[in-house]
């Protein structure tokens, strides 16, 4: 019998499972994976030791409240979804215990990533071979569930070929003899229908029972999608990862075409000694479109609709062979490793990237099918004509090299309306019914899920759906693992997330990437987790990499405000989930770059702050209405600056202003400049002519950082122009943005743009000073007021007008973008330019953790210090000596409380001495 929720809890923690947890936040985190699908888990389980599992199979067995294992929830078919007890293996259990360089193997706890067990391996020059796309983020737990396979299995094999051994836990007893009894009744039927080709994954691979290969139950249970036992402990295969790479890339007039040039590819590589062709990926140019939209690098490519991405080890004598076999319309041999790398990441981003290149939201569900190699341009044919009868469009791409095709599908999908499902029923059976013609597997490497399982009576035959149900029987025979899965199936159109209908919300916010719909914007996340990497060389998401908690990633935050949109678990924008999922974003926008599908939560953020105060009608607390607003205080103060900042120093005035505007006692209040920028710069030529260059003066430059403008127009004047600050108080509102007072915010922003424009329109460059500001301009003006104003940074000035630079050889520079710098302005120029004029550069990545009002509201201190040490301050302990960049405020505060460091604008780096008589 079921137990109730609470008494579920109160068994868990009886039994020893400690970090046990049914709060709505935490059900709604954890109620989707990558998937389509949502399920609302009763309680989720992070287990602190794998003893806590055995304890969580005893629950259920007592209990009959069904298990579902999870790694880093990037299940794309809804194998990590479940309605009774979730284990989140990642939070705890993931531990590399063991690398034996002499038998090449690792142990690892089940929720390891990828990536960290291959950084655990490379000092020994080996690698995991296996490398899924989300490489970054998912767990060897996660791939043994659910057999992945990734970019180079064509060299290294699927994770089952890396399988040494497993500590499993099932639910019942005499498991392995009873198997080999099962199949040894059925050997025949095993040896012809099972493992038929290498990506056959759709179904339990029985293949590994059999006696000619060792009867191991270990690798049976790879691809069994946890519905058979759980995984305490892995004992994984080892490769040798020193042999030299090269990348050669094919150009194809279409995907079609690449498909049919995979076979040649395959004999020409086959048969090569040690040296072989471990990647044959298919990629799409509707994908490296996309990613030249949103403004991010793509080394040169052949010509082509479509690519092929050849890797060879240990053989660039193959080279020529691979071409002269290709029949490609041209190729580049890629043998700088920065290129190849930024080819792979393209690839590596192909899931979210796919589900935005086409005119409507692209969708999984008929995600990695797969056919021998030699079948697959015939299949990717049918496929197309398939696409075509329903009405679709798709953009496949994949393991080629495999005969794997990963594809995003516009399904049309209606909020409320449970039949817009049809026609992604009958696309997914019409689909599975073709592929039969073609002998091919409904999943290469995702397994079926909730997507697919109860299609396997279209790809299996009676005996072979017997022999899984018999297996299900043996292993688990009460179905209380992953229910839904494989074995009495959930329908595949049962609990679709892009059906659930939505409470009406009327944003203030334009939105337009997303038609003005609030729930269309957060259902942008599609959980491929990049978010939740324990690395990252980006912005996103500085608040997770320090807490490591799911609530605090991109992803979480999306889920929850999804379920806010919908109403239905989490009651709205009031919402005390939604308040501790957004507690600790920093608005760093760090996501709107770096996430494959382009969730931007800090305007999510904005919007939903506004939805709560301003609609919902919950009080501000004080940090929004003063540091909230805080050019304003600083435009009433900057005539008695400097007794304001006398003030501010004494002890008992400083605690009393920090304890009335929000601000942590431990933080120092930044000084007033003695005189604005507007007041102590030039503003207008002694002639009356425009100058060469405006300087815009945002508050942040004009109020606290004058030094920035004066460094400027000193650059400026000694490359031969003539640079004027615009006199207008024009302020873009971003403290009132990043607080939810949207309202405010687009009256300033309004007045902001008109001030600007005519200085805009003159064809006088405009120079903003302030990252964050000038951001604002180019961005969040667009939401707010229809409009942008495209004002250059002074980097960006320099690059177009080629200006000369002053000699910076010998100069090592620590920089700190600015996480708006990153996010839309874009660093590259500002590297480029560093580089021209001879300095060294170290680029930090990830955020600074200040993040303007963020780290200076109590509540915040430890998680702004803790992002700080991510990233920002071990680089500037690693370069004692060298010269500091960075060009936000809220980076200098930061560097300037946590480390003592006075850092400097890109612009003071570049202007001469100012005379000593300057005030």
């Amino acid at each position: 019998m079921t137990s109730g929720a609470p008494d579920l809890v109160a068994e868990l923690r009886r039994r020893g499972v400690s970090d046990v947890d049914d709060s709505t936040l935490t059900r709604a985190l954890y109620s989707s994976d990558a998937s389509l699908y949502r399920v609302v888990p009763r309680v989720v389980v992070r287990p602190r030791a794998a003893d806590e599992l055995d304890a969580v199979l005893d629950v259920a067995r007592a209990t009959g409240v069904p298990v579902t294992m999870r790694g880093a929830g990037t299940s794309i078919a809804g194998n990590a979804v479940g309605p009774g007890i979730v284990v989140d293996t990642l939070k705890h259990l993931n531990r590399v215990l063991a690398v034996d360089p002499e038998a090449r193997t690792a142990v690892v706890e089940p929720g390891v990533v990828h990536a960290q067990l291959q950084r655990a391996a490379a000092p020994h020059g080996l690698r995991f071979g296996p490398d899924p796309s989300t490489h970054t983020r998912c767990t060897i737990g996660g791939m043994i569930g659910n057999n992945a396979c990734g970019s180079r299995a064509l060299g290294y094999g699927r994770t089952v070929d890396n399988v040494v051994a497993l500590d499993a836990l099932f639910p019942a007893a005499d498991v392995e003899a009873r198997l080999a009894a099962l199949v040894d009744e059925h050997l025949a039927h095993v040896r012809t229908e099972f493992g038929r080709f290498g990506r056959q994954v759709s179904g339990y691979s029985l293949e590994h029972l059999l006696p000619e290969r060792g009867r191991s139950v270990d690798r049976f249970l790879a691809g069994s999608e946890g519905t058979l036992a759980l995984i305490r402990q892995a004992t994984v295969r080892l490769v040798d990862d020193t042999a030299e790479r090269l990348l050669v890339v094919l150009g194809y007039p279409s995907m079609v075409e690449a498909a049919d040039a995979v076979p040649a590819l395959l004999a020409a590589t086959s048969g090569a000694g040690s040296g072989r062709m471990v990647a044959c990926e298919g990629l799409d140019a509707r994908i490296v479109d996309l990613v030249r939209a949103k403004g991010g690098a793509v080394p040169e490519l052949p010509p082509g609709a479509g690519w092929l991405f050849v890797e060879l080890v240990g053989a660039p004598e193959l080279a020529p062979s691979v071409v002269a076999e290709s029949g490609a319309l041209g190729h580049r041999l890629v043998t700088d490793a920065g290129e190849a790398a930024a080819l792979w990441r393209i690839r590596e981003d192909g899931a979210g990237l796919a589900a935005r290149s086409l005119k409507t939201p692209a969708y999984s569900g008929w995600e990695d099918s797969a056919v021998p190699p030699d079948r697959l341009g015939a299949w990717l044919r049918d496929f197309d004509e398939l696409l075509r009868e329903h009405g679709l469009d798709g953009v496949p791409y994949g393991h080629f090299g495999d005969g794997c095709v990963h594809v995003r599908i516009d399904f049309p999908f209606r909020p409320g309306d449970a039949g817009s499902a049809r026609v992604f029923r009958d696309f997914l059976t019409a689909c599975a019914v073709k592929l039969r013609d073609h002998r091919g597997s409904l999943s290469g490497e995702h397994g079926d899920g909730r997507a697919r399982s109860e299609l396997l009576p279209l790809m299996y035959d009676a005996q072979s759906l017997r022999l899984f149900g018999a297996v299900k029987a043996i292993c688990d025979p009460d179905h209380l693992l992953n229910p839904g899965n494989l074995v009495d199936p959930a329908p595949l159109d049962a609990d679709l997330r892009p059906v659930r209908g939505r409470r009406p919300v009327v944003p203030l916010l334009r939105l337009p990437h997303d038609g003005g719909s609030l729930g269309d914007a957060v259902h942008r996340c599609t959980g491929v987790g990049k978010c939740v990497a324990p690395t990252t060389g980006g912005v996103m998401c500085p608040s997770y990499l320090a807490t490591r908690e799911e609530k605090d990633s991109t992803r979480g935050r999306a889920r929850v405000l999804q379920e806010a949109v919908n109403g239905e678990l989490v009651g709205g924008f009031a919402d005390p989930a939604v308040t501790e999922a957004l507690d600790l974003c920093l608005a760093c926008k760090g996501c709107a770059s770096d996430c494959p599908t382009g969730v931007d939560m800090a305007t999510y953020k904005a919007e939903a702050l506004h939805q709560k105060h301003d609609v919902e009608g919950v009080r501000r607390p004080r940090s929004h209405r003063l540091l909230g607003r805080l050019p304003r205080w600083a435009d009433r103060a900057a005539p008695f600056a400097p007794v304001v900042n006398r003030m501010t120093r004494l002890g008992p005035v400083a605690r009393l202003a920090r304890a009335t505007a929000g601000i942590d006692q431990r933080r120092s209040i930044p000084a007033f400049a003695p005189r604005t920028l507007r007041r102590s710069a030039p503003t207008g030529s002694p002639d009356g002519r425009a100058p060469d260059v405006w300087l815009w003066a945002d508050s942040f430059s004009d109020h606290f950082f004058p030094v920035n403008g004066h460094a400027a127009i000193r650059y400026l004047e000694s490359v031969g122009l003539t640079a004027r600050v615009i006199p207008e108080d024009a302020c873009c509102g971003l403290t009132w943005i990043t607080t939810g007072q949207l309202d405010q915010a687009r009256t300033i922003m309004r007045r902001t743009v008109e001030r600007l424009r005519p200085y805009v329109d003159s064809g006088v460059p405009v120079v903003g000073l302030e990252p964050s500001c000038l951001a604002t301009l180019r961005s969040d003006a667009a939401e707010l007021t229809g409009q942008s104003v495209e004002m250059l940074s002074l980097a960006e000035l320099v690059e177009q007008r080629d200006l000369p630079l002053p000699d910076l050889t010998g100069v090592e520079v620590v920089a700190q973008p600015h996480c708006h710098h990153h996010a839309v302005i874009g660093w590259g120029p500002d590297q480029r330019l560093l580089e021209r004029a001879g300095a060294t550069v170290a680029r930090v990545a990830g955020c600074c953790g200040l993040a303007g009002n963020f780290g200076m509201e109590q509540g915040h201190y430890e998680v702004s210090v803790a992002v700080a040490e991510t990233h920002l301050l071990p680089a500037v302990r690693a370069h004692p000596g060298a010269v500091v960049l960075a060009d936000g405020m809220s980076c200098r505060v930061q560097l300037d409380d946590l480390a003592g460091v006075r850092a400097l604008h890109l612009a003071e780096l570049l202007a001469p001495p100012a005379p000593t008589t300057a005030g």
